[in-house]
C-alpha cells in the first residue's frame, strides 16, 4: 500500500483515469480488477492475520468482480470463504463476469442472500456498489447492507463503501460502514468529508501500478491539507522583529452572559502569534475579560462610535464570536463593516449578514453546516448533502473565502482546487471551537498571510491542536484545551 496521496478525485475522474489506463496505456480492464483484488486480499491479511473465513458480498458491477478476485486467492490460500452474490450470475457481463467465472473455475460456489449469510465469517468484504452508485440503496441491497452493519464482523470495503456517494460523501439511503476502505486508482472526495469518514474506517491507497504521467492530465478535483502543502507558508520571524511587526488582531464580540467567546479568539490569536489583540466587547465584560487574560487589551463599547477608534489601530478583525444578534450587535457589525480592514467572520455576525446578505471580497466566512444553511436560505440536510458546492456557492454568492466547518472542513478560494483537512475528531463537537478557530485564522492574517492561506493553515493548526489535545479523550474535550497546542503544530509547519 503507498502513502495516502492529497490529491481527490470525483467519480467521473476516476473513471476517466481508468478509461486512459486501459485504452491509452494498453492495461487490460481485467489485469486492473486482478490487481485490485490482490490490494484488497493483501490489506485483509495484513489487518486480520487470524482471519480464517471470509465472507464476500457481490454486487452487479466491476465492485463485484474485484470481490470476486478476492474471493478466488483467499481460497487459492486455504481460507474459507463464501461468496454472498446479490445478482443473478448470468446478469454479470465484462471483466465481473470473467472474474466470477474464475473464482467458479477454482472451485467456488455462489449463493443468494437469504438475509442471514452476510454474517458469516470472520471478515467481510463489501463489493455491493463501487463509485457510479446514484440512486437510494433500497430492496434486496439495502437489506444486505443492513445486514452486514449488523454483523458484528469487521468490514473491508472495496475502493468506496457501498451505499456512500463517490463526490459528496453523502449516504445514499443505506451504507455500509466499513472498519477498513481500499481505494484503487484515485482517493475519493466523498470519502473524507460528511458522512464518508464515519463509513469508510481508516481509508488506505493503491493505485494499482497505473503510470503515473496519466494523473498529469487530470487537475484533481480538491486535495486534503497535509503539513508538507503548509511547510514555510508562515514566514519565519527574525531576531529583531517586535509586537508592532506581528500585526493586531481586534476580536469584536462577547455579548451579555457570552464574554468567553471572545475571550477564546482572543487567547487563541496570541497562541498563533499575533503581537498584539484586543477585544471589543459589551462595557458589561470589560473588567470580566482584562483580569481573566490580563495579555488582552479590552475595551467595553457601547456604540458603534467607540468601536472606530479601535478599528482604527487594528490589523485585522475577528468579527462574531459571542456577537449576538440585538441592536448593540448590529452596530458592532456596521461598524466593522464600514472599515476597510480584512474581516474573519463568524458565529452570530454570520447569522446577521444571512438576514441582510452583502458580498465582500476581503473576509473570511467560516460557518458551520447550520450557519451555512442560514446564509443559503437551505436545509442543514442540503449542505450536508453536497459540502463541496455549498461551499463554493458560499464564496460564489458572499466573496472571499469560505471555511465549511465539520467532518471534513471545506475550504474555497479563488483557486480552483478546493482544500480539505481530513484532521481533528468528534471530541471537537463542542461550544468554543469555533472562537478558537477565528482567532487563529485573524492572528495568521494579521502576520502578513493572505487570507486563502491563513485559512487554510488555521484550519490545519484548529485540527491537529484539537487531535494532540483529544489523545487522552475525545469526550470532554474543551475548546480551551487546544490552546496549548496551537504554538506547536504552528512550529511543525515551520521547520
Amino acid at each position: 500500500m503507498m502513502t495516502l496521496p492529497t490529491r481527490l478525485y470525483l467519480a467521473r475522474q476516476v473513471r476517466e483515469l481508468d478509461r486512459i489506463a486501459i485504452e491509452e496505456r494498453g492495461i487490460a480492464g481485467g489485469e486492473l480488477m486482478e490487481r485490485a483484488g490482490k490490494a484488497a486480499f493483501k490489506s485483509l491479511r495484513f489487518n486480520w492475520p487470524r482471519a480464517r473465513r471470509v465472507s464476500v458480498v457481490c454486487g452487479p458491477g466491476n465492485n463485484g468482480g474485484d470481490g470476486f478476485v478476492v474471493a478466488r486467492l483467499a481460497r487459492q490460500r486455504g481460507l474459507q470463504e463464501r461468496v454472498i452474490s446479490l445478482v443473478d450470475p448470468q446478469r454479470l457481463a465484462g471483466d465481473a463476469a470473467r472474474a466470477c467465472l474464475s473464482y467458479r473455475e477454482a472451485g467456488g460456489t455462489l449463493e443468494p442472500f437469504d438475509g442471514r449469510s452476510a454474517s458469516w465469517g470472520d471478515v467481510i468484504v463489501d463489493g455491493i456498489f463501487g463509485t457510479g452508485l446514484e440512486r437510494e440503496v433500497s430492496g434486496v441491497w439495502g437489506e444486505a447492507v443492513t445486514a452486514i452493519n449488523a454483523s458484528g464482523r469487521p468490514v473491508l470495503a472495496l475502493d468506496i463503501p457501498s451505499g456512500l456517494h463517490a463526490d459528496t460523501g453523502r449516504i445514499l439511503g443505506a451504507g455500509v460502514k466499513a472498519c477498513l476502505t481500499v481505494s484503487f486508482i484515485g482517493l475519493k472526495a466523498g470519502a473524507f468529508t460528511a458522512e464518508g469518514p464515519e463509513s469508510c474506517g481508516e481509508i488506505i491507497f493503491d493505485d494499482l501500478d497505473v503510470p503515473a504521467e496519466i494523473y498529469s492530465a487530470m487537475p484533481p478535483f480538491a486535495e486534503r491539507l497535509t503539513q508538507a502543502g503548509l511547510r514555510h507558508k508562515l514566514p519565519r520571524r527574525p531576531r529583531h522583529i517586535h509586537k508592532g511587526r506581528c500585526g493586531h488582531v481586534l476580536v469584536v464580540g462577547g455579548n451579555l452572559g457570552m464574554a468567553g467567546a471572545a475571550r477564546m479568539a482572543g487567547e487563541a490569536a496570541y497562541r498563533s502569534g499575533a503581537g498584539l489583540v484586543s477585544i471589543a466587547t459589551h462595557p458589561a465584560h470589560a473588567g470580566v475579560l482584562m483580569a481573566a487574560c490580563p495579555e488582552l487589551m479590552v475595551r467595553g463599547v457601547d456604540t458603534a462610535a467607540a468601536l472606530r477608534p479601535l478599528l482604527q489601530r487594528a490589523s485585522v478583525v475577528a468579527l462574531g464570536p459571542g456577537l449576538g444578534q440585538d441592536d448593540w450587535a448590529r452596530q458592532m457589525l456596521a461598524a466593522a463593516l464600514e472599515s476597510s480592514l480584512p474581516l474573519v467572520v463568524d458565529a452570530d455576525a454570520l447569522n446577521l449578514v444571512a438576514a441582510e446578505p452583502l458580498r465582500r471580497e476581503d473576509w473570511v466566512l467560516t460557518p458551520h453546516p447550520g450557519e451555512a444553511a442560514r446564509l443559503l436560505k437551505t436545509r442543514v440536510a442540503d449542505v450536508q448533502g453536497d459540502r463541496f458546492n455549498a461551499a463554493r456557492t458560499l464564496a460564489e454568492q458572499f466573496g472571499g473565502v469560505c471555511v465549511l466547518k465539520g467532518a471534513g472542513t471545506v475550504i474555497t478560494d479563488e483557486r480552483p482546487i478546493i482544500a480539505l483537512c481530513d484532521r481533528g475528531n468528534p471530541g471537537m463537537a463542542s461550544g468554543g471551537m469555533g472562537d478558537v478557530l477565528t482567532g487563529i485564522i485573524a492572528a495568521l492574517q494579521a502576520q502578513g498571510m493572505a487570507r486563502g492561506d491563513a485559512a487554510r493553515l488555521g484550519v490545519w493548526v484548529h485540527a491537529g491542536a484539537g487531535d494532540s489535545a483529544g489523545q487522552e479523550r475525545e469526550i470532554g474535550l474543551m475548546a480551551t484545551d487546544l490552546l496549548a497546542w496551537i504554538p506547536l503544530h504552528l512550529k511543525r509547519i515551520m521547520e
